[in-house]
């Protein structure tokens, strides 16, 4: 299953760029291509038990479908703990 080799990397990724507030990431979204090669639910499982794991505490995935053979990291959702967000 290479959903998980990709979920690992989205991980990783992720949490480059999250840098210091990975651990406050609440929303992964990632973009899968009807032509991706990927099955977005195994994705989404894999990602689940990913985002499961340190630094990440409390992260979901969020997979949008898409036409195409995209693959790609859309979005990182960080709580600030500021209530005007």
């Amino acid at each position: 299953m290479h959903e998980m080799s990709i979920a690992l990397e989205i991980g990783r990724i992720a949490e480059e760029h999250a840098g210091r507030a990975v651990g406050d990431v609440v929303t992964v979204g990632v973009e899968v291509g009807d032509g991706a090669g990927v099955e977005p639910e195994n994705l989404a499982f894999c990602l689940e038990a990913v985002l499961a794991t340190p630094p990440f505490r409390r992260a979901r995935p969020v997979i949008e479908r898409r036409a195409g053979d995209g693959l790609r990291l859309l979005y990182l959702e960080v709580d600030d703990e500021r209530p005007d967000d």
